[in-house]
């Protein structure tokens, strides 16, 4: 199978989590806590994939300048853009049920729009560095892929949830979510074709900002839900997706 076609097909992958979570939410009534543990977790095993992954990789490739401030670019395109989101009703895209969804229907009555941007804007850097991942000499980074699959699982868990009770119907959500996972896959595939012969540099500053994005995307929409859910045992969830992600990647090397 052509490379490019596996990268679309692993970034189906991670993002078909938020039409499976999607499925779960709208016929299982899950409690907050089982869906912050997922999250908690999935946090963990993303923040070791942007360690190792990519900014470990990026600075190898270019050194600690392009790659510190690819960081910083992302972090700050992201936190610029999730701040407009919030202000159309994306802002808790991530959190569960009981979270003050009721406060966003309120000042927001169409926040579906918003949350398909939000899922979106979390998604699209994810997909990218799996499609990447793959130049390294064509095996999936596959760490890269649970991680991402495990942080769109209860996003697309808990707003299927919140979008039923808002009225929305099967068909709707579904098709949007499917539509999210499609544009997933569409991105990894594209993450490989235009950076398939760029030069190191080019590669690893593409791989820091997407690791700023993400880092700045669990601290502002994963780790708020974690924590709520799970209190005190957040932390202690995370470092286990850390240390399993972790010694996951280093046993495969």
């Amino acid at each position: 199978m052509p490379v490019v076609l596996q990268a679309g097909l692993w970034g189906l992958v991670g993002g078909s989590a938020l039409l499976i979570g999607a499925a779960l939410g709208w016929y299982i009534n899950f409690p907050r806590r089982i869906v912050a543990g997922v999250m908690a977790f999935g946090a963990g095993v993303l923040i070791s994939a942007l360690s190792f992954e990519l900014m470990d990789e990026a600075w190898e490739r270019a050194g600690i300048v392009p790659v510190a401030m690819g960081f910083l670019i992302g972090a700050i395109a992201f936190t610029g853009c999730n701040h407009l989101l919030g202000y159309w009703g994306a802002r808790h895209r991530k959190r569960s049920l009981g979270c003050k969804r009721h406060e966003d229907k309120i000042e927001n009555p169409g926040n579906g729009s918003a949350l398909a941007l939000g899922a979106l804007l979390d998604g699209i850097p994810e997909s990218i560095v799996i499609g990447v991942s793959l130049l390294k000499g064509g095996a999936v980074g596959w760490v890269a892929v649970v991680a991402v699959f495990l942080s769109n699982l209860p996003e697309g868990l808990s707003s299927a949830a919140g979008m039923r009770k808002d009225g929305k119907s099967a068909a709707f959500v579904f098709g949007l979510w499917g539509s999210i996972a499609l544009v997933a896959g569409i991105s990894a595939a594209l993450g490989f074709i235009l950076f398939a012969d760029a030069p190191p540099s080019v590669i690893a500053a593409v791989q820091a900002i997407a690791a700023g994005a993400i880092l700045a995307m669990i601290v502002d929409t994963m780790v708020p839900e974690a924590f709520e859910g799970t209190h005190d045992f957040a932390g202690l969830i995370a470092v286990a997706g850390f240390l399993t992600a972790f010694g996951f990647s280093k046993l495969a090397a």
